[in-house]
């Protein structure tokens, strides 16, 4: 009966993908969690798996503060190093961030097999540095292969729950009628700038006929709510897979578990990438998506600017005037969205894992 310990912590897109691939594993396999203390971990991982929590943070100061974040590394790893031990543990599988380092370096050190899953085009600051201390790096995108020279890669894609590969019906709850679904995704955490942008335009898509499904985020709901029959404004849904798969329009941020979701629903989509992401990669995942046609590119604006209307305006007009005529840009867009889609892949990381075992 293998034993594996996943470290995944904090957002969204660290710890969706490393569920979906806990959820894909053989029955007979046991799963430890390693995580943080007062993350999203909590609330998600302890009614199925034993969670264990260490404190640990980035190496990204200077002076004295760099040797005293190096020294918690070094006690977390420790911890890490006991825990493979209490535990029995025989292969361990993280999804990147600052949890991966002692994760990876407890490996290590007890000798047992590590791979990493690295979801972004351009990977993160652990994944470049401990890349080549992995039995494995399996990758989302195919651009991550260019920035890890010298380690083993798997392009599998980025791994989805699996309610997202079946039909899923529209919730309820969504605003009924034939208007065009615009969903308008913030994130786990929210985006204050999006979320901004998005309110400021609201009352024009409504006016047009949008029915409008608004996800702030749990840290940028608004204080005030337009009080309209074809709108609702939350501040998260477990139901994305049935509101994606039922979208003709999307507005999100471009990390990467989003943009998965995305691609596996076929949806149409214009992306918002993050303007303060570290090494900018919500810009060159939003890029991967561009590139193909599968997505429209906005940067962050303020007030002023209508390019994020324009552009809505633009995608479904069609939609919305049906005599206007008979090119409908989103459903090219569809189409292109697909083939970014990479199917499967929680499938290819147990195949992967147990080839370790």
């Amino acid at each position: 009966m293998p034993r594996l310990l996943i470290a995944a912590s904090g957002t969204g897109g660290h710890l969706f993908p490393a569920l979906a691939v806990a959820e894909a594993l053989p029955d007979d396999w046991t799963v430890r969690w390693l995580g943080v203390p007062d993350r999203l971990e909590k609330e998600l991982v302890p009614a199925r798996y034993g969670l264990f929590v260490i404190r640990v943070g980035g190496v990204q100061a200077h002076g004295l503060k760099r040797i005293w974040q190096l020294f918690k590394l070094l006690l977390s790893t420790w911890r890490v190093c006991r825990l493979l031990r209490q535990q029995k543990i025989d292969i361990i599988f993280t999804t990147g961030g600052y949890i991966a380092a002692p994760a990876i370096l407890a490996a290590t050190l007890c000798g047992l097999p590590v791979v990493i899953h690295e979801s972004n085009a351009i990977p993160g600051r652990v994944t470049r540095l401990m890349g080549r201390l992995c039995n494995c790096v399996a990758i989302g995108l195919p651009q991550a292969s260019h920035y890890l020279p010298n380690c083993k890669l798997l392009l599998s894609g980025m791994p989805v729950r699996s309610s997202f590969l079946s039909p899923q019906p529209l919730p309820d709850w969504v605003p009924p009628g034939s208007g065009p679904l615009l969903v308008v995704m913030g994130g786990s955490q929210g985006a204050k700038g999006l979320n901004q942008m998005v309110s400021e335009a609201l009352p024009l898509w409504l006016d047009w006929g949008c029915r409008v499904v608004h996800l702030t985020g749990e840290q940028d709901s608004f204080c005030e709510v337009l009080d309209h029959p074809n709108l609702v404004v939350q501040t998260f849904s477990d139901e994305i897979p049935a509101l994606l798969q039922n979208a003709d329009l999307a507005i999100s941020r471009a990390g990467a578990s989003a943009l998965s979701e995305l691609a596996v629903c076929g949806t149409p989509a214009i992306l918002v990438p993050y303007p303060y992401s570290k090494d900018k990669h919500q810009d060159a995942n939003a890029l991967a998506a561009g590139e193909l046609g599968a997505a429209v590119i906005i940067h962050e604006h303020g007030s002023r600017e209508n390019t994020l209307v324009n552009e809505v305006s633009r995608l479904l007009t069609n939609r919305l005037y049906s005599s206007y005529g008979s090119f409908d840009p989103l459903i090219p867009m569809k189409t292109a969205m697909k083939k970014l889609a990479i199917r499967h892949a929680d499938e290819k990381i147990v195949t992967l894992l147990k080839s370790f075992i």
